[in-house]
């Protein structure tokens, strides 16, 4: 095996996730073999996917004396939740910068009245400072408002260290370079040789890291992202860039090419943390059947993805995929409404 030499590191993580079977599924679809890479217990409350990314963006915030983190995401990010939780356990200051989805004066009204939930609940329990700003002016200002808030900090004093959606840049690719390695011992120990790994893509970090270091560790898998949100071309232009920064910042020489970035975006549905009653099914099927919990804004959609990808013959001839569960139980528990369909009083005896 190809020895990397990665830079500076905080153990964050529960490292190494399981790599499970899903039997009852996979023989249900007659398809090929599903195997789930456990991500979402990287942790409790800073589980999923970030983790990985943050070992090493926090790392490299901490080693140019930065005390606090400036980043962005949507309101239920899984990103933000996952800086809030990890800079209140290493003493860092926290402002999040998140987009609202809903827009109209009733619902930000009704917003304003509730508790928070889900991911927004954690980012205030950990005590992040937290704006949020409403899609259209979040789009069109996001720059700005990285500026406005490091000029803020360091007049106070502080060190600010800005993180991009997701930690998804040239630092972030590593902690999914770093998944690749772990993949590969996974795949010894089992004994599989899996054709494809599949994961849901929604910043581009998790497929750049897992395209490297499936090439870097010689996997043999083509690793698809299934697009939550945009389309292939962006994440083909975004994924590509965040390479070409890891190789340029690290001084590295792997070779990747666009045609090795491989994105479905047949399942966006009616757009980013909006779903379909299909990736719901979805969700309560493998909860039902297997005990594993699915989210709406990544997970559901990217495995209701490969299991539509399954019924089409699309990965015909492959004895075993894998798909990379990111995490996202908080972002379920604020859409469960949503299911609410499912849920029934138990029967009295």
């Amino acid at each position: 095996m190809q020895t990397i030499d990665y830079p500076p590191r905080l153990e964050l993580a529960r490292l190494p996730t399981p790599l499970q079977p899903l039997q009852r599924l996979s023989q249900e679809l007659g398809g090929p073999k599903i195997w789930l890479k456990r991500d979402d217990l990287t942790d409790c409350a800073v589980s999923g996917n970030k983790i990985r990314k943050l070992e090493f963006t926090l790392a490299r915030a901490m080693e140019q004396g930065c005390d606090t983190l400036v980043t962005c995401g949507g309101e239920q990010s899984n990103h933000c939740r996952a800086t809030a939780i990890l800079g209140a356990r290493l003493g860092l200051k926290v402002h999040l910068i998140l987009r609202r989805e809903r827009v109209d004066a009733s619902a930000a009204a009704e917003g304003a009245a509730q508790c928070p939930d889900g991911n927004l609940f954690l980012d205030y329990l950990c005590g992040a400072h937290v704006s949020i700003y409403d899609k259209p002016e979040y789009q069109h200002r996001l720059p700005e408002l990285f500026e406005h808030w490091a000029a803020h900090y360091n007049r106070q004093g502080c060190r600010p260290y800005l993180i991009p959606t997701g930690a998804s840049d040239g630092t972030g690719v590593w902690g999914y370079v770093a998944c690749a390695e772990e993949l590969s011992k996974d795949f010894q120990r089992v004994g599989i040789d899996p054709a494809y790994i599949v994961h849901a893509t929604g910043s581009g970090g998790t497929q750049a890291g897992l395209t490297a270091g499936s090439q870097l560790f010689r996997l043999g898998a083509s690793v698809l992202g299934i697009a939550v949100c945009d389309n292939a071309d962006y994440f083909s232009r975004k994924v590509a860039e965040d390479l070409r920064q890891w190789r340029e910042s690290y001084g590295l020489s792997v070779d990747i090419t666009e045609s090795n970035i491989l994105v479905d975006d047949r399942y966006v549905g009616p757009g980013y943390a909006q779903a379909d009653a299909a990736v719901y099914q979805t969700i309560r099927q493998v909860a039902a059947s297997e005990g594993v919990v699915l989210d709406p804004v990544y997970t559901g959609k990217a495995f209701y993805g490969m299991i539509d990808r399954i019924k089409r013959g699309e990965f015909a001839g492959a004895p075993d995929i894998v798909f990379v569960h990111t995490g996202g139980i908080f972002g379920l528990l604020a859409q469960r409404s949503r299911m609410s369909e499912w849920f029934t009083k138990d029967e009295a005896i």
